[in-house]
Parts: C-alpha cells; structure tokens; sequence
C-alpha cells in the first residue's frame, strides 16, 4: 500500500456565505470527497505501534525471505520512532512499554545497529533496569523463543488438544475473543513444536545483571551468535509487573501450567497420546487454513497472520504453496512505504478499516448536506452492498440458526463480521440511495437488522464479534498478560446498535428494550459506562423510553 494523497474534487459544491463555519463546513466536505476511492471506498491509515514493524522483520527472519531493502526501510522508521529515553511505546505520547522495546531494539540488531550505539545502548539500559527479557510479556518471550533466545521450558503450555474441548466446555477455543481465538490456535501448533532459529546475535545485554540465564550464566552450549541451550530464567521474577495477577488464581493456573508442561514432556511419550496430538495438530492445522480470507490474511488484522504463517511453515507448507504466497503477498497490502530525507521508510498497518471508515464518511456528508443520490453516496452505497457478509462464520457457534447478514471491519475478514461496523453500515445505507435500486439497498438494511438483532446477549446487551463471550476464567491463564482475550458486551457497541434500531423504527422492540440503555448502567470492558447513572447511552431523540 502506498499513502493515499487527496485529489482535486469532482463534483464541485456551492459555497455559503453563512459565515466562517458554513465555509469550513464545505472545505471540510471536499476534503473528504476527494479522499474517496474510485470504487467508492474511504480508508485512512490505522496507526499502531512498531511491534508490527518488528515482528514482521522477525517473521521474515524465521521463514528466510527477509531482504535487505525491506530491513533497512522498516529499521529507519522503527528508529524515527524511539523516544529520547532510549524506548519505545504503545501509543502517541505514551509512556516507554518494556516488550515493545525490546522488539524494537531486536529488530534493529537485525538491521545491524550495534549495541555499543548510542541509542541502542541508552534502550538496552533502560530494560535492563525494568526487568529485563523475563519481565516481558508472554508474546516477547513467544518470537525471543522462536530464535532460541528464550527457553520453551519457561514459556506457558498451550496444547493443541484444546481444538477438541467442545463449545461448553471451559476454555475451549470459542470461549476466546475472535482475535484471541485465531492467535492461540496456530500458537498451540507452534508451542508443541518448539523450533529455535538461531540469531546471528546473542542478547545477553537485556538481562539483568545477575540475573539467572543473564550474563555469564547462559545455559551450556549457548554460543554468542545465538546457537546452543537457549537461556533459562531459573530463579528469575518472570511475567510483567504492570499486570499483576490475584495470588489465588495464580496458584491454581500456576498448578494446570505445571501439569501442562509435564505432559509435554512425558505424557506425549506414549504411542496413544502421540497419536492424539498429531491429530490435533492436523485439526488445528484444518481450522486454520479454512480461515485464511481471501486476500491471504487471518482476520484482516497482524496477530493471528503471522503466527498462522509460521505454524504452517513448522508442518511443512512451501513458500511457494498457495496458502503461504497468498499469506505473504497479503502482507504488502498492509504495508506503507515513503520517501524521506534518510531514505524510504516501510511501516505496517495492524489492520485496515474501509468499512468503518466509509460509513462514518457517508454519514458525515450526507449530514453535511449531500442529497442521498448524490454520485459520491451512490457509489460507496453500491460498494457496500456489495461487501455483506452472507456465508458462514465463528459467531454461529453461539447462534447456529440465525441467518447472516452484517459487515466486517475490513477489506475481507468474511468470518468475522461484526456487529458494531453492521449497526453503522444501517445507518449509512438509511441515508443514501444505490444505482442496485431501492429494494436491493432496504433488503441488505433488512438483513443486518436481522442479524444484530439475534447477535445480542444474554444480559441483553451487544459486543463486538461474538454473543455471550463472557468467560472470566480464560484471562486468567498465566499465557494471558498481553490485554482483552474475550468479548463481553459493551456500552459503545450497544448504544451504536440501539441506535440503528431506533433509526429503523424498532426503538420499542423487545431487543432495544432488553439492552438496558435507559437503566442502570454496568461497568464493561469497553466504553465510559460507571456506577449506578441512568442516562441512556443512545441519543435523545431515539432513545426507547
């Protein structure tokens, strides 16, 4: 991908001589028109962090197809974006994050960015004093593991055979998040596998001094380049100390994890059991590739993408097999190049956001004024309708006999359709006319109506992928440091969708009723709702009371 620069509109608008805010109003509306893509569509760049910039280097690395242009562009932007303490962070302005330095920082010892260089060795410093490689998170430890600069010994068991738990059973693989679940199957696959791709460089200079598998007391074997016993963290405080975890719950996971990692090493011995797992590494591998999307990616976001590249690699798929060239050619989609005084820089996209970007666009300028046949309207109109969802997807696991009939996030994640971008696409659509015709536009509104309606929850309200994702125990797995792993109901994603309700005359409906937005409302993963306040999260003039 390249960045989109504006062009000169086409369709030229009156001006007003209402005054200054009429006529930024219209400077505004030709902005975004002339944003527009040709086949209807708006997308604006999804900034992120440079953990995608670094793991896409380390992903490259393990499969062997990283280049030196691609390794230089995306060191100049990693570099670009290190703060003057020598770290790395999560967001614009915020504070240095421990893991994603130390992504960083391994991706520009990729690049050839010596230790003893200033900025490298200000990074090094500063992890050391936080801890280190152990104090990082899981997925860190997961890609320094990958490169045998962590040990798979000290890392949480994820056992392929959790494909087999059944949907009511704790922690079964749909218990996740649909951005946990796609992450954590091929993760199972590369866990029981173990490999160890060896570095052309050791890290001994981000473990704490002292510190057990730290300087000077590297497993035997362990050579500079990176080769032998990976370090081991014996002794050593592992896990992030940002994320402290109840004791109680600690112990018992603590407990399973121990059992877990006995099994991988002796269980699995046995003729029955090897049996099992190869099964179940061929079901996951089956689960996997029936997702990939049509574009080569796993739920049009970075995660799940490239850990399924690198489980599909382990079981032996060429880069030259359908599966893995789309998956890598899928990549370039998500990758943003430009020129700068030091050179071309290269950064990736965690994901793309046409859909969520179109609607809000069309609802802006048809707010603005644009009449619903306007050219513009038409044309995103027509392009959304052809971008629903009507195949099948994870969310029937809870909800096997409702019919589909919403919209993705993104260019293509056709098994993830999710409700918050349906709720707005119904909006859209309300506003605008499609060349297709009215009665094809009012059944696609129709059909997501439909679909959001049945996706609500037990308690009545919505989340964001999946109904009743609401399991409290898989967060607390010790693999679970790294944020959301489920996908409860929300205060934001409820009102989006009373509101798409409302608009379509159903705020009386027994769905809009049952979502509470008039009561009391309940503290939730997402969104501002707090304490025991009733106002309603939808706007005044739909709400249901």
């Amino acid at each position: 991908m390249t960045v989109i620069h504006p062009r000169q509109p086409e369709y030229i608008l009156g001006r007003s001589a209402a005054g200054p805010a009429a006529e930024a109003l219209v400077r505004a509306r030709d902005h975004l028109l002339a944003l527009q893509d040709d086949q209807g569509w708006w997308q604006g760049e999804l900034e992120t962090n440079v953990t995608m910039d670094a793991e896409d280097l380390l992903l490259r690395e393990f499969l062997g197809v990283r280049t030196p242009e691609q390794t230089q562009a995306a060191a100049r932007w990693i570099a670009s974006q290190q703060r003057d303490d020598g770290t790395w962070a999560n967001f614009y302005g915020g504070p240095g994050d421990l893991s994603t330095t130390v992504e960083a920082y391994v991706a520009l010892r990729l690049a050839r960015h010596e230790p003893q260089a200033p900025h490298m060795a200000r990074a090094a410093e500063w992890i050391r004093d936080r801890g280190g490689i152990p104090a990082t998170r899981v997925f860190t430890r997961i890609w320094l593991a990958l490169f045998g600069q962590w040990s798979w010994d000290d890392l949480p068991v994820m056992p392929p055979e959790l494909i087999y738990l059944p949907a009511w059973f704790p922690f079964n693989i749909y218990d996740w998040g649909c951005w946990a679940r796609q992450t954590i199957v091929p993760l199972t696959v590369v866990g029981s596998l173990r490999p160890a791709t060896p570095l052309p460089f050791g890290l001994k200079e981000l473990w704490p001094e002292g510190a057990p598998g730290g300087p000077g007391r590297w497993g035997a074997g362990a050579s500079p380049g990176g080769g032998g016993t990976p370090p081991r963290a014996r002794g050593a405080a592992v896990g992030r100390r940002d994320r402290p975890k109840d004791p109680r719950w600690a112990a018992v996971f603590g407990g399973l994890d121990r059992v877990l990692h006995g099994y991988e090493r002796h269980a699995h011995r046995a003729a029955p059991v090897r049996a099992v797992r190869r099964a179940a590494i061929r079901r996951c591998l089956e689960w996997i590739i029936a997702r990939q999307e049509a574009d080569g990616c796993w739920g049009g976001i970075q995660p799940p993408w490239v850990y399924s590249l690198i489980a599909l690699r382990l079981l032996g798929y060429g880069l030259d097999h359908p599966v893995m060239r789309r998956g890598l050619a899928g990549l370039d989609r998500f990758t943003i190049t430009e020129d700068t005084p030091d050179g071309p820089v290269r950064r990736m996209e965690a994901c793309q956001s046409p859909v969520w970007d179109t609607v809000l666009a069309m609802i802006a300028l048809a707010d603005a004024g644009l009449p619903a046949d306007h050219p513009a309207l038409t044309k995103s109109a027509d392009w959304l309708l052809a971008e629903e969802i009507t195949g099948p997807g994870d969310w029937q696991v809870r909800r096997p006999a409702l019919s589909p009939g919403g919209w993705a996030f993104e260019f293509d994640n056709d098994n993830y359709p999710d409700i918050d971008d349906t709720a707005e696409v119904i909006l859209a659509l309300r506003r605008v006319r499609a060349s297709a015709g009215d009665p094809a536009r009012k059944a696609a509104i129709s059909r997501g109506l439909a679909w959001i309606t049945g996706m609500a929850s037990a308690d009545g309200g919505w989340a964001a992928f999946d109904a009743d994702n609401t399991s409290g125990m898989v967060a607390k797995l010790p693999f679970c440091d790294f944020g959301a792993v489920t996908d409860p109901p929300s205060a934001d994603v409820t009102a989006h969708v009373v509101e798409a309700l409302a608009a379509a005359g159903q705020a009386g409906s027994r769905a809009a009723r049952r979502s509470g937005c008039c009561g009391p409302r309940r503290p939730t993963a997402r969104g501002s709702a707090g304490g025991a306040r009733t106002t309603c999260t939808a706007p005044a003039r739909w709400c249901p009371r």
